[in-house]
């Protein structure tokens, strides 16, 4: 009995936010008096949660098949950096999506971790480089805490990469270079955005960006706290996506100076 009632409130309520749902832009572009009651308000409110738990209700059932590819180690690089270069430059064949964008994670000194994306601009026997503002939040938290592990997802392939190790600042020269190469308004912005900071609103960023750009016209240089980072890695993990999740990953680790691989269990 009680479920059933349930059931029929649910409708009852479903039934009445689509109403409201279809005649609110109506009423709002209309500049409704009975817009701003407090009844309405409450019923706005109420729809949207609805609607949020009706998303929410339904995600577990997203799923899919993966069944593009295989990784094995007879088919796989010795050499990570080698099977990276062949993955990165397969997902660049097949038009992914900014194939070169990837997750960075950082910890801070009270052990909290955090995450962002940026695009990797570099990558060698070195390590993976990408240049971003050292003031900002991963700067100094690689400041006090200089590892890190980055992530690459190419949805389309049903591939990911992980990497991990310790980070380092690139040199000066290495900064400069990249720093010239860059369009004109992304060398203006590196000094327009205190990045990481509260600013009172966009007007802070277009004015400042004004500002720098009337000062160094064409030739604006490298501001001191912008430059690049360069992961050194010690880890690397390689998913391919397979069926029924029994998924393919090879993980290498450093030893010695030579790259040890294994198999880990989805």
């Amino acid at each position: 009995m009680w479920l059933s009632q349930k059931t029929a409130v649910n409708g009852r309520k479903a039934y009445i936010c689509n109403i409201f749902n279809k005649y609110a832009n109506i009423f709002y572009f209309m500049k409704s008096e009975n817009w701003q009651s407090e009844h309405v308000k409450r019923l706005h409110a109420g729809c949207t949660i609805s609607a949020m738990s009706q998303i929410s209700a339904h995600i577990a059932d997203l799923r899919k098949s993966y069944e593009r590819a295989e990784l094995n180690e007879d088919a796989s690089n010795s050499n990570p950096l080698l099977q990276f270069d062949q993955w990165l430059q397969e997902a660049v064949n097949a038009q992914v999506n900014e194939p070169n964008a990837m997750t960075v994670a950082t910890v801070s000194n009270n052990l909290r971790p955090s995450t962002r994306i940026v695009l990797i601009k570099g990558y060698d026997e070195r390590g993976l480089v990408w240049y971003t503002n050292y003031d900002s939040r991963k700067g100094k938290e690689l400041a006090g805490n200089p590892f890190a592990a980055l992530q690459f997802h190419w949805v389309e392939l049903e591939r990911v990469v992980r990497i991990e190790g310790v980070v380092e600042r690139v040199s000066d020269e290495e900064s400069d270079a990249y720093f010239h190469s860059r369009p004109l308004d992304s060398r203006i912005g590196a000094w327009a955005s205190p990045q990481s900071q509260v600013i009172s609103g966009r007007g802070v960023l277009v004015a400042n960006a004004a500002k720098y750009g009337a000062q160094f016209l064409l030739n604006p240089p490298r501001p001191a706290h912008w430059g690049g980072f360069r992961l050194v890695p010690d880890r690397w993990e390689f998913w391919q996506g397979r069926k029924s999740r029994l998924h393919d990953r090879l993980r290498y680790e450093a030893n010695n100076g030579e790259w040890f691989r294994e198999r880990l269990a989805p």
